[in-house]
């Protein structure tokens, strides 16, 4: 189940990430906004989740977690972006990544999910 996560995620809200994968959550996170996708099959599917709620297109951002070892990482189609000088599926701008990583570790580090 994809929820918006605009402030620090609930339990319930972590456990229904977590159902389509079981160890990891997929994301979008919208580093202009602070906010955050999480639980789609997709990456494709947590973008269109921010950008039907207020997010733009090129603040928007795919990243995975893995809350047992609490690990952000930064592989996604959707990074692939030549105009915005990311040419691979991997985030490259070390600033990027930290944005992406503080939102998620912000809304997601920590919470409890068994």
């Amino acid at each position: 189940m994809i929820h918006i996560i605009r402030r620090r995620a609930t339990k319930r809200q972590m456990k229904e990430m977590l159902e389509v994968f079981g160890t990891f959550i997929k994301l979008a996170v919208d580093v202009r906004l602070e906010v955050l996708a999480g639980g789609g099959e997709l990456h494709a599917d947590c973008e269109q989740a921010l950008l039907n709620d207020e997010s733009e297109q090129v603040d928007i951002w795919g990243a995975d977690w893995d809350p047992v070892n609490q690990v952000v990482t930064f592989e996604s189609l959707i990074n692939i972006r030549p105009r915005q000088n990311n040419r691979k599926m991997e985030v490259q701008d070390p600033e990027l990544r930290a944005k992406i990583e503080r939102v998620v570790v912000d809304l997601l580090g920590g919470v409890e999910y068994e």
